[in-house]
């Protein structure tokens, strides 16, 4: 059966704030296809359903934090954000399905709550395999160690390549 979203759009918008794995309730809003003031609203409606591990609301240095990694609209302004963003843990997002009513929010939850689980089974293959790297390692001499190392570098997730921004200026050589 094809995934009504890809596993990989998903992905992109989970993000880790104050050692949470949340989702921005834009970024639900639009995979539920329902504009987020409506979102926010249906939440406010049942706010009882949504206790602090659930939902919270981000601060404005998280706010600005994430604007800068992934280009959030400015706040204020002509069509920008008038209100910090809430953002929803893994169990608040299936808490939505509840409030929304609708056929496509159970949907994209059940596609959203696979995602979590993906995410946690690599999270935890990565720290198995960490483990008996370690226990590889001791049981084996120094020789080894240029290999360890390199698989070690090769676990260590890597900062995303952006390209450099300015002139690339010639230095004069004397």
């Amino acid at each position: 059966m094809e995934a009504l979203i890809p596993v990989e759009i998903i992905e992109k918008k989970i993000f880790l704030i104050r050692g949470e794995k949340v989702m921005l309730d834009s970024d639900l809003a639009e995979l539920y296809e329902v504009e987020t003031f409506n979102l926010n609203k249906a939440v406010k409606r049942n706010v009882g359903r949504f206790p602090q591990d659930f939902m919270f609301q981000l601060t404005k240095e998280e706010t600005d934090s994430l604007r800068f990694q992934i280009g959030m609209s400015k706040k204020g302004g002509r069509g920008g954000r008038r209100y910090l963003p809430y953002v929803f843990t893994e169990q608040g997002v299936a808490m939505l399905s509840t409030v929304l009513n609708s056929e496509r929010a159970v949907k994209v939850n059940i596609e959203i709550m696979r995602t979590f689980v993906r995410l946690r089974q690599m999270l935890a293959a990565h720290k198995d395999l960490a483990k008996k790297l370690e226990v590889m390692e001791k049981k084996y001499d120094a020789q080894f160690k240029v290999v360890f190392d390199a698989i070690r570098q090769l676990m260590t997730p890597s900062a995303p390549l952006r390209p450099k921004i300015g002139f690339k200026g010639c230095k004069e050589e004397k």
